[in-house]
């Protein structure tokens, strides 16, 4: 179909888009790279479209009527002929509304000369005839002979082969409305579920869908309100400074009704649609109100801005939905907010957010003392303590920034400059602003330059940050810290004291930056340990971490990989020596302080699986683990096989790999190998960081006195 044919069809009422489709969220860019692709006549992907005389609810205002027989939507391309309709017609097509149009991609414009393609930029395309927006051309109000007359008129000169150039590439561009945009049909006898499973698959080009958008795909299928119900809601928590995406909505749900986080296809079944709406009504009318109450006034949260993620909240919505009409206790809320803390600061959902929500929302669900156990899976990733090294070199993008402003709004601390307390004011100039301490002109008038990674690190450090209201930074002026610092505690006694200043006065002179700098850091970290240990009491639990979250922590002192037991990659045969390294890690682990070894997984994390051991031993995992123990037996003796080995096999991603967990060992184990004489010779290995390393025999005598005790 020709793109000006899709245009006319979409003024037309002939070509219409699904309500389930997402907003338009291509970039500038996208739409640059579609017009240079147009332009120079290059391959730019195709539509996929549904004939259907059932279509789902439509965009915007069109109704379907029996009467109008089958119609076609667009499922796949609607992005980039969103793009062209805007560019082409110089309008918002109709199934669009401007706040669905998250980056709008007109006023683009193009050097008829060069054919660079820029949004306007007044320097450079002001008094140049040469630049012209493309609506303009493809709507028909600037012509090829309006550019030659304008640069004629400017005194250039035209020559032949200038004017031959600027003719072709006007021509080019207008040829655009005529180029064919390849198009994929789904027939008519497709139900709505059929369609939007072919959409998936043929979803690879553009801006390709999440899980998430895939499965509100879906839901709005079964349930076509569904997205316009969850944009309101999203939208009236907007206005109380709380942002959340459509994606984060779809992981509520998915939590809510399915216990999870990763299987987003749960939702994809029709049978949900009784069980959604319900849930949805709860969600909407209650559980995510009282949510933003709770963090308003027992968090100290005033907007989403100051959360590192917002997805930690999941596990908290599911837990207090399935509390229903039961209002929180106390006892939890401190809790929750305990946990809260620690997995913004020790960034739990950085990474492997589903498989994570996986396990804290089946944890929610089924634990008596969730909470516990949650902060108990973040305390064996790393350490919950708060050292002073942390905060060096940290900007505001850091998350322990947040956890100060939680933690200073819980001191009723105040701006220094107006006095205002820093919880959420009335009005733009009293919101939130971090300020300079020491001022960074100041700073830089002082030897420090910003040009030097280590002095920017340190003039950008939030300890060399204070948090004051819009109008007081703005009226601050570039004061000597000694100066403005004094006058604080002048005006307002125990102000700095709750912004954590220290109070030692010659810390405040610019030649002291670097000594304020480490004192605040020491101040915070011990105020801010403090803060978050008499939140609650949390009581210790046993929480083994997963073998998705052991492998995304990576190789340690306690972790190690192997890619096989006894299967040569790179050989693409067995290798029995492959066999001695994996026993030289069990014997590295059980003389240091024991550990885990997972094989089919490589160095960097990547799954490998079993399979090829498997095929090497004619077997399955029965006869892999049969020979590994065996091996065991033979190197180390059936005792030691017996009270310090622990084999377990477990399936990622269609993957199966070993688990091999080494208790520390009660005395020395010695691996035996031959030497390049034929001698039988005992060799100790230990760990060293995140490998094992063979000990010399002074080093190894000494060691094992010291580890075993030995004398």
């Amino acid at each position: 179909m020709q793109i000006y044919q899709i245009l006319d069809k979409i003024d037309d009422n002939q070509l219409f888009v699904p309500a389930f489709q997402r907003e338009y969220v291509w970039r500038k860019d996208d739409a640059k790279k579609l017009m240079s692709s147009l332009i120079k006549e290059y391959p730019t992907g195709t539509m996929l479209t549904w004939e259907t005389t059932n279509p789902p609810e439509l965009k915007g205002n069109v109704k379907y009527d029996e009467r109008m027989g089958s119609v076609k939507l667009i499922l796949d391309g609607q992005q980039r002929i969103t793009t062209l309709y805007m560019l082409i017609r110089g309008k918002i097509p109709p199934y669009y509304t401007k706040e669905e149009i998250k980056n709008d991609p007109r006023k683009l414009y193009v050097n008829l000369e060069t054919l660079e393609l820029e949004y306007y930029k007044i320097k450079k395309m002001q008094n140049n005839p040469l630049w012209a927006e493309l609506t303009e051309i493809f709507l028909g109000n600037i012509k090829y002979r309006h550019i030659i007359k304008a640069l004629k008129s400017k005194g250039e000169t035209i020559t032949d082969e200038r004017d031959d150039l600027i003719y072709d590439n006007f021509s080019a561009i207008e040829k655009i409305c005529d180029r064919d945009f390849v198009e994929q049909v789904i027939p008519v006898h497709a139900n709505i579920r059929e369609a939007i499973n072919i959409f998936y698959i043929v979803n690879a080009s553009g801006v390709n869908l999440s899980d998430a958008e895939l499965a509100l795909a879906q839901i709005s299928g079964y349930w076509p309100k569904a997205r316009e119900r969850f944009k309101s809601k999203l939208f009236s928590m907007e206005k109380e400074g709380f942002v959340f995406s459509l994606d984060f909505i779809v992981y509520v749900l998915l939590g809510a009704l399915h216990h999870g986080g990763s299987e987003m296809t749960k939702l994809h079944s029709p049978e949900n649609k009784e069980q959604l709406i319900n849930t949805w009504k709860q969600l909407e009318s209650q559980t995510l109100d009282y949510l933003i109450n709770i963090l308003r006034q027992h968090f100290f949260i005033d907007h989403t801005k100051e959360i590192n993620s917002a997805y930690a909240l999941v596990p908290i919505i599911v837990y207090t939905f399935n509390k229903g009409k039961n209002h929180l206790t106390g006892e939890e809320i401190q809790k929750i907010k305990k946990w809260f803390y620690y997995s913004q600061i020790r960034q739990r959902y950085v990474s492997q957010l589903p498989q994570k929500l996986d396990k804290d929302v089946g944890i929610v669900v089924k634990s008596e003392q969730p909470f516990d156990d949650l902060l108990n899976i973040i305390k064996l990733e790393r350490s919950l303590e708060i050292t002073s090294d942390e905060f060096v070199g940290r900007d505001i993008r850091h998350p322990l920034y947040a956890l100060m402003r939680w933690y200073f709004k819980s001191q009723n601390a105040v701006c220094f400059s107006t006095g205002i307390g820093i919880r959420r004011n009335m009005g733009e100039k009293y919101m939130l602003e971090w300020d300079h301490i020491f001022p960074y002109s100041v700073l830089k008038d002082n030897g420090y330059n910003p040009k030097n990674r280590i002095h920017y690190s340190l003039m950008q450090e939030i300890t060399n940050r204070a948090i004051l209201t819009q109008v007081a930074n703005r009226t601050k002026s570039n004061l000597m810290p000694e100066d403005y610092l004094e006058w604080v505690e002048n005006r307002f006694p125990d102000a700095l004291r709750r912004q954590c200043i220290p109070m030692d006065k010659n810390l405040w002179k610019i030649d002291r930056f670097r000594d304020f700098l480490e004192a605040r850091r020491r101040m915070l970290a011990d105020e801010l340990n403090a803060f978050l240990q008499a939140i609650t009491e949390t009581q210790e639990t046993e929480m083994e971490m997963s073998v998705e979250e052991l492998i995304s922590e990576g190789e340690s002192n306690e972790l190690e990989f192997k890619s096989s037991l006894r299967w040569d990659y790179r050989q693409g045969k067995v290798n029995s020596e492959l066999e001695q390294v994996v026993l030289k890690t069990l014997a590295a682990f059980s003389n240091s302080d024991g550990g885990t070894l997972l094989i089919g997984v490589k160095d960097d994390g990547e799954l490998l699986g079993l399979q090829p051991d498997f095929n090497s031993l004619n077997g399955n995992k029965d006869k892999f683990e049969l020979h590994l123990r065996n091996l065991i037996n033979k190197t180390f003796g059936k005792v030691f096989a017996t009270n310090n080995i622990n084999i377990g096999f477990h399936v990622l991603d269609d993957e199966e790999i070993c688990k091999i967990e080494i208790k520390k060992g009660e005395k020395p184990q010695f691996i035996e190998e031959t030497d390049r004489h034929g001698k039988k010779i005992k060799k100790f290995y230990a760990r060293s960081g995140n490998s094992s390393q063979e000990f010399a025999i002074d080093e190894a005598t000494e060691f094992i006195k010291s580890r075993f005790n030995n004398s």
